[in-house]
């Protein structure tokens, strides 16, 4: 079963990168709902390497303003929620409870590079199905990738060990933007069908 087009619309044709936010409110179990859809999205061996922080308050927000580049400060300061997308470099530690082949845990731990490239891969996938989980939603989704990752990773993932890969800030909107969207490729620009 396909979506119909009110659906592809919310989630692709419709929908727009914010340029303001309005008052609403993005409640805990909204996050808890949003978190419940990106979880089931695949990844390549179920490994789920995505980790998310989601920074709801302003002192949370104040913490990560130096880490903003210029651009993404007015942005990331008036969202109700901004998402750090990150990643555990350490996922295989819970393999075995996602994935039942003998071993898997080892084949990561064993290998520094492929666990590097499994975690960075599939934990950018899982930042993906959060914005599109988002519009399912009805929220507007504003990606970020002008930070400095190292000082998000001291400031807000030092503890856990995760990687910070890019920022998602989410809200409410009012109304569709004025301003026409950005052209995108043509598929002759961008695919070859061999």
């Amino acid at each position: 079963m396909a979506l119909d087009d009110a659906g592809l619309d919310l989630l692709f044709r419709t929908a727009r990168t914010p340029v303001a936010w309005n008052d609403r409110p993005v409640g805990h179990d909204t996050l808890r709902q949003l978190y419940d859809l990106v979880r089931l999205g695949p990844t390549s061996g179920n490994c789920c390497p995505a980790r998310f922080v989601f920074l709801t308050t302003g002192d949370c927000r104040e913490r990560l303003r130096p880490a903003l580049s210029a651009g993404n400060v007015q942005p990331v300061m008036t969202a109700p929620v901004t998402v750090i997308v990150a990643h555990d470099p350490l996922f295989f530690d819970r393999m075995d409870r996602l994935n039942d082949v003998p071993g898997i845990r080892q084949w990561f731990a064993a290998d520094v590079g492929l666990a590097e490239e499994t975690a960075f891969r599939n934990g950018t996938l899982q930042g993906g199905y959060l914005i599109m989980a988002a519009r399912a939603l009805g929220l507007s989704v504003l990606p970020l990738s002008g930070f400095d990752a190292a000082m998000v990773e001291e400031s807000f993932l030092s503890r856990q060990g995760w990687q910070a890969n890019f920022l998602v800030s989410l809200g409410y909107t009012d109304g569709p933007l004025p301003t026409p969207r950005a052209p995108r490729l043509d598929f002759d620009d961008a695919c070859v069908v061999v």
